[in-house]
């Protein structure tokens, strides 16, 4: 008994190749996303539409996948946190062993190979590594996004002019406040005798 569900959006039936090396097939589906499809500030958001345009090809290992998967990403800037709207393709290539040849083979140092189960293979990993691998690690809504202001949040590419004093140095607050109350005398004007 497999594993997986036949009737899960990324789980392929593979029987009609009937194990003949070269007899391939094409496949077009448009299929929910997974959960967790991509990064914490850049993903492809639950549930939206992923276009898969795959060709599945027996070999005398297995199955080999290749093609392209296709959506849209949500997320934001790491600079400036604006949201960011984009599109994502990638190219998908997978061997998916038989689960029997793999059985009668001794265990190599590799373990990271997919398998079929009862002719049945699962793409959600494959397209999970793909699309992780092709985001940016700090997306970025401009490739010139000059980000927050340091002092008050403000977003640098809405006031490119934006500006703060110079913060006074606390030791000499004190004298700055002598100033601006106009406690200090000009020694020019000093009335006191000549």
């Amino acid at each position: 008994m497999s594993g997986l569900d036949p009737r899960a959006p990324l789980v392929l039936d593979t029987r009609e190749l009937g194990r003949r090396a070269g007899s391939q097939r094409e496949v077009e589906l448009t299929v929910p996303a997974p959960a967790d499809l991509g990064i914490d500030v850049l993903r492809v958001a639950e549930g939206t539409p992923v276009e898969l345009d795959l060709r599945l090809e027996a070999v005398l290992e297995g199955v080999l996948v290749t093609g392209t998967a296709r959506a849209a990403l949500v997320g934001e800037c790491v600079r400036c946190l604006r949201e960011i709207d984009d599109d994502v393709e990638v190219e998908l290539q997978e061997l998916y062993v038989y689960d029997d040849i793999r059985d009668r083979e001794p265990a190599e140092e590799d373990d990271e190979v997919s398998l079929l189960e009862d002719d049945l293979l699962d793409l959600e990993p494959l397209l999970r590594d793909a699309v992780v691998l092709a985001l940016p690690f700090q997306p970025l809504c401009e490739d010139d996004c000059p980000g927050l202001c340091t002092e008050c949040g403000a977003r640098l590419a809405d006031d490119p002019d934006h500006g703060h004093e110079d913060p006074i140095d606390p030791r000499w607050a004190g004298l700055t406040a002598l100033t601006q109350t106009g406690l200090t005398q000009d020694p020019d004007n000093d009335e006191r005798g000549a």
